[in-house]
């Protein structure tokens, strides 16, 4: 009678409704993975409606009322359509690029020797440090000083501020890497400029190009700041131009078209430092 049990009534390990239930996990977390930076996005579109609804009702900050995400939306909308916004945004982002290549040139190979010598890092790891906490925006009278140009002072604070990112997690890069790969490149035959450009340079890329990721953040919010001094154009300068004048509608479209620009520029570096990491051929 028990066998027969047993026999017509069998163990479901997993069955159908098992089978079901993970295409459909599976299937609400991608949906979830999409849907979640949206809910984000609106949850702060809705506040700032709200901010600006309050702003409408008081008396006191009716004159702020650009500020609001209506006025604003569509004075971006102006900036994209006129094209002021590409006007203002490429030569910041020249500015940009030059900082972040003198940044890269000065710190990889000073990255690359505090990493791979003890005694280089006890002697540059205190002044490296020291500079490292002072403001880059501190040395603005020293660059206006330094400088023939303001295109010249405004990429050195640049500089300035992105070469300790790309420093340090180079120097971070080449600690990590395996003593195991080193002594098999020398078994090798490899020299010093074989093995950097073999071993350790592939090694640290994903580490370099995570620090330029951080660099770009750093110089991104130097570079409003910076463009104050001298130039008339770029993203600052509209920026000043826009609250010297009143415009506030223009300059809450300009600091939105600032965060757009960021975003974007992280998210590409991201996904370039997601791709460069490194497996050694076995």
């Amino acid at each position: 009678m028990t066998a027969g049990l047993l026999k017509s009534a069998p163990l479901d390990i997993g069955g159908p409704t098992s089978a079901r239930a993970w295409p459909e996990s599976r299937s609400f977390a991608g949906v979830l993975h999409w849907t979640a930076p949206l809910l984000g996005v609106g949850t702060i579109l809705l506040l700032w409606f709200a901010a600006g609804c309050l702003l409408a009702k008081d008396p006191a900050y009716t004159a702020f009322a650009g500020f609001a995400a209506g006025p604003a939306i569509a004075s971006f909308a102006d900036l994209l359509t006129s094209g002021e916004a590409w006007r203002a945004a490429l030569p910041s982002l020249a500015r940009i690029g030059q900082g972040l290549a003198y940044a890269f040139v000065l710190g990889v190979p000073f990255g690359l020797l505090v990493g791979a010598s003890p005694l280089a890092e006890r002697a540059l790891q205190p002044p490296f440090q020291l500079l490292r906490m002072v403001s880059p925006l501190a040395w603005m009278p020293v660059a206006v000083l330094a400088f023939p140009t303001w295109e010249g002072a405004i990429v050195f604070l640049i500089a300035a501020a992105a070469i300790w990112p790309i420093l340090f997690s180079t120097a971070a890069g080449v600690k990590r890497i395996d003593p195991i790969w080193l002594t098999l490149a020398r078994n090798l035959g490899g020299g010093r400029i074989a093995t950097l450009h073999r071993i350790v340079v592939p090694a640290v890329l994903q580490d370099i190009l995570t620090g330029l990721r951080l660099a770009l953040g750093v110089a991104w919010i130097v570079l409003v700041p910076a463009e104050y001094l001298g130039v008339t154009s770029g993203l600052g300068y509209a920026i000043n131009d826009a609250r010297d004048t009143l415009s506030y509608d223009r300059l809450a479209a300009l600091v939105l078209l600032i965060g757009l620009i960021g975003y974007a520029l992280d998210a590409g570096l991201g996904r370039l430092a997601a791709r460069a990491r490194w497996i050694p051929a076995t």
